[in-house]
């Protein structure tokens, strides 16, 4: 039993420092990728991060999808992968935790760290997009999201929420009721982002049907607003 602990302490030390020098080599692919003018376009925006090297969005797309294809690139690789990336104080490594994250791997209790320690706005539409809006569990945290008081956990619950009903996913009655009241409840809200993503969130809900855009339209109306 004794020689098995050791076999498996000696493999996670091997997997850790193989998951290090993967974070050390993508951060250091970084320089290439590197925009001033998007960087500083965002610092002038009010985006402010430890470390921003400005990498646009295809940019890291383009990474992920390199580092899927890689040859060690299991979805426990990727998991650890995630993980560790999402540990660095920089902007391109937080995106790629996103896109990489398995998301059959990703445990509720991870995603709730994810969300506590959410530092954008930039951040948690990439998570809610990449990430999120594929979790098993997406609509029970979406609609624990919308009952918060944070503007990011909002967020991410009404962008969810519209990737979901995008999809076809309807909700049951009490998922409406509820749904429709911290919808109301945003649009009159303090948060301008969030109050976009419930907009934008309500159009997604009428395309469910007829019977959901009457709905909409009577919550709109209820406070002077129109689909």
């Amino acid at each position: 039993m004794e020689e098995t602990t050791e076999t498996m302490a000696a493999k996670g030390m091997t997997e850790g420092r193989e998951t290090a020098a993967w974070v050390r080599d993508i951060k250091q692919s970084f320089r290439l990728m590197m925009d001033g003018a998007v960087a500083q376009s965002m610092r002038d925006k009010g985006l402010t991060y430890k470390l921003n090297w400005g990498a646009t969005l295809p940019r890291l797309q383009e990474k992920a999808a390199e580092i899927r294809s890689a040859q060690e690139a299991s979805p426990s690789a990727l998991y650890h992968l995630a993980i560790a990336l999402w540990k660095e104080e920089v902007r391109e490594c937080k995106i790629l935790a996103t896109m990489l994250m398995p998301a059959d791997e990703m445990l509720s209790e991870v995603t709730d760290i994810w969300m506590e320690q959410m530092p954008s706005q930039e951040i948690a539409e990439q998570a809610a997009f990449n990430l999120w809006q594929h979790l098993s569990y997406a609509p029970e945290k979406a609609y624990q999201w919308l009952a918060s008081d944070k503007e990011y956990y909002q967020l991410c619950g009404f962008h969810v929420l519209s990737r979901l009903f995008m999809n076809g996913q309807e909700p049951n009655e009490r998922g409406i009721n509820e749904y429709l009241d911290q919808l109301l409840a945003a649009l009159e809200g303090p948060f301008p982002s969030v109050r976009k993503a419930a907009y934008q969130s309500v159009l997604r809900f009428a395309e469910l049907g007829l019977v959901y855009e009457r709905m909409a339209k009577s919550a709109l109306k209820s406070i002077h607003l129109e689909l």
